[in-house]
């Protein structure tokens, strides 16, 4: 059965935001589908908040807890999204696994932008990781949330050359450019299209099908 996704968005995002200002920027533009209502931030001092005020998007840090890699308590980010009628949540460089409370809240509603080709070099330093395996060719991926990490459905990719002789640096630089055109795309692709999943397959409808 095709679908759509509501168009209120939520972003969760941990470090610096460069993608979190990409999708602002692209909302603003009537370029990503939908708006976003609000950002949730799992570090205080993280400098994606203050983009955030840049930027004048609502920002949030709700308790995170005493765990690195999850939230201890989902239930206070879960309140601030039903508070602000979000039906579509954008992972933006969040570093934190997510768990039944949000995945049942949100099913095939969290998108994740990862910074390789999966399914290769999934989890952290996933740049570092292909530049030191000497891959030609690496990337970025949009993919849905599930319990697995970086392992839900694709929904869209870009590949990304490795030059000869290339620092990691500069690759990483040039993944970011690719992110910063490829998420925005899709999440608008994703909330305009019809849509549906074939087992772990992410298939758009036809654009004749396609929602307004």
């Amino acid at each position: 059965m095709l679908s759509s996704a509501p168009a209120t968005i939520a972003v969760l995002a941990s470090g610096s935001g460069s993608n979190f200002e990409s999708l602002v920027l692209a909302a603003r533009n009537g370029e990503l589908g939908g708006e976003i209502a609000v950002l949730l931030c799992d570090h205080p001092s993280a400098p994606v908040l203050e983009r955030a005020r840049r930027l004048g998007i609502d920002a949030l840090c709700p308790p995170a807890g005493r765990f690195r890699t999850r939230l201890e308590d989902e239930r206070p980010w879960l309140e601030a999204m039903y508070a602000r009628a979000v039906g579509t949540v954008l992972l933006a460089g969040f570093m934190r696994r997510l768990h039944g409370t949000l995945l049942v809240a949100f099913p095939d509603r969290i998108l994740n932008l990862h910074p390789s080709l999966l399914p290769a070099f999934p989890g952290l330093e996933a740049i570092r990781c292909a530049w030191e395996h000497g891959v030609r060719v690496t990337g970025c991926t949009v993919h849905l949330v599930t319990a697995d990490v970086d392992g839900g459905p694709i929904l869209a990719q870009s590949a990304v050359d490795v030059r000869e002789g290339e620092s990691l640096a500069s690759l990483e630089a040039r993944i970011h450019e690719a992110e910063h055109e490829l998420y925005p795309a899709t999440v608008r692709r994703y909330l305009s299209q019809p849509w549906r999943r074939e087992g772990r397959r992410f298939v758009f409808g036809t654009a004749e099908n396609a929602h307004a």
